[in-house]
C-alpha cells in the first residue's frame, strides 16, 4: 500500500523520538525507525544521513526556540514574570524532546550540545537573578527553573496546572 502522509521528515522525527525515548538512542537502530514508519532504510537515510543527523533534527527545534527566547529577553529589560511563562510554554510544546533528554542525556554527547545547555543555565540565571547573585539567589533561580519544566512534564492538563506552576516559580524566585 502507498504512502500518503506528506511530512516524511516529521514522521521520521516524531518515531524517532518515541523510539529514543523508550529504548534509549544507543539501542534504537535507524532500521527499526524505518520499520516503524514502513519505509526502506534508503528512504530514511535520504531525509537523515546518520542517527546523529535524526538526533539533531529531533533536537533543534528545542534549541532554536530556547535560543531565541534567550536572546530577546537579553535584548530588552527583562519582565521575570512573562520569561517564565514563554520557558513553560517552550518546555510544554517540545515536552517529549525534553523528556528525551532527560532520559538519554548520553545521546547530547554525540551532538555536542552539552556544553550549550549548561550555558543556557547561566544564561538564565543571569537574566532571572543577575550574572553576580549569591548562591542564595541561584538556588531560587534554579527552582524556579526547574519546578517549571517538572511541571510542563506532568500528567495533568497543562491548562489547568499551567497558572499555578507559574505562581509557584514566580515565588520561589521573589522569596
Amino acid at each position: 500500500m502507498p504512502r500518503t502522509r506528506v511530512d516524511t521528515r516529521s514522521e521520521i522525527r516524531q518515531v524517532a523520538a518515541e523510539l529514543f525515548a523508550r529504548q534509549g538512542y544507543e539501542k534504537t537502530s535507524l532500521r527499526e525507525v524505518a520499520e516503524q514508519l514502513g519505509i526502506t532504510k534508503a528512504a530514511l537515510y535520504y531525509h537523515f544521513p546518520s542517527k546523529s543527523d535524526l538526533m539533531r533534527g529531533i533536537v533543534q527545534p528545542f534549541i532554536d526556540d530556547i535560543e531565541v527566547l534567550l536572546a530577546e529577553r537579553e535584548a530588552e529589560p527583562l519582565d521575570p514574570a512573562r520569561f517564565l511563562a514563554d520557558y513553560f510554554d517552550i518546555v510544554l510544546n517540545h515536552r517529549g524532546v525534553f523528556e528525551l533528554i532527560i532520559r538519554d542525556a548520553g545521546a547530547l554527547v554525540q551532538l555536542n550540545i552539552i556544553e550549550q545547555l549548561l550555558a543556557w543555565r547561566q544564561r538564565v540565571y543571569a537574566l532571572l537573578v543577575g550574572a553576580d547573585a549569591n548562591p542564595a539567589r541561584i538556588a531560587r533561580a534554579t527552582v524556579a527553573i526547574g519546578g517549571l519544566q517538572d511541571c510542563a512534564m506532568s500528567e495533568s492538563p497543562a491548562e489547568e496546572f499551567r497558572e499555578a506552576a507559574l505562581a509557584a516559580a514566580r515565588a520561589a524566585l521573589d522569596s
